[in-house]
């Protein structure tokens, strides 16, 4: 693993500060081939000389990328480019839409609807039990705080699909959730436990069109929730 290279290059911010333009140029680290995966960052004292940017900015855009698993911070021992980050593009293209909810959104149908119609094909009896729990738990919370389960249920579809070329796609989904589950403010269990048992009824017929249908209709809904409330905001 290297250390801190100290001659990188690196535009500085010069428009009003934003931990977009700070993400993309830590990125740009990589891309450029300045640093690697598995890389020490210069420290934060540095990056803000080169990047012209507060500590808080800094801070925010070094979250955001610690978030998606890009990053990894280290008490004392500084903050690194994860070892995996090649292999997860997904991830890194995320990260430079923190800030774009309808990308991040639509990114998340992209990847979901294909892997449910493959999770058709592919899911064992196990992962159908699995996810009945999922939904029988959601059916039965008491306040509505079911963001977790929620994630389960998406996540044993995405590992149903069984396919390890798109693992890494997994993660990028597992994160889009996590970005869209922070901006709903409300939650309607009666109707997330319609979607999930037609979701899971196509799976369990074994049927790739009713579960695609399905699953687009239910992230149709919600991604219509989430933007109307934000123009409302």
């Amino acid at each position: 693993m290297e250390e801190t290279k100290s001659n990188v290059v690196m535009k500085t911010v010069t428009r009003n500060t934003l931990s977009k333009q700070v993400v993309e140029r830590i990125l740009h680290l990589l891309d450029s081939g300045q640093l690697k995966p598995g890389d020490r960052l210069p420290p934060e004292y540095e990056l803000m000389e080169l990047l012209n940017v507060s500590r808080p900015v800094l801070r925010e855009a070094l979250s955001s990328l610690e978030i998606l698993e890009v990053i990894t911070r280290r008490p004392r021992g500084g903050t690194f480019f994860n070892d995996k980050i090649g292999s997860r593009p997904f991830s890194a293209m995320l990260a430079l839409a923190v800030d774009n909810l309808p990308a991040v959104i639509e990114a998340r149908m992209a990847l979901e609807l294909g892997l449910v119609t493959i999770a058709a094909e592919k899911i064992t009896d196990e992962q159908l039990v699995k996810l009945k729990d999922t939904i029988d738990r959601i059916a039965s919370s008491v306040d509505d705080n079911y963001g977790e389960v929620d994630k389960e249920f998406h996540r044993t579809i995405a590992v149903s699909a069984n396919n390890p070329v798109i693992e890494g796609m997994i993660d990028s989904l597992l994160i889009a959730h996590d970005k869209m589950n922070s901006h709903i403010k409300y939650r309607e269990r009666e109707v997330t436990v319609r979607f999930h048992m037609d979701i899971y009824q196509a799976l369990a017929n074994r049927d790739p069109y009713e579960a695609h249908k399905h699953m687009y209709l239910h992230l149709s809904y919600v991604r219509k929730k989430l933007l109307h409330h934000r123009e409302n905001t």
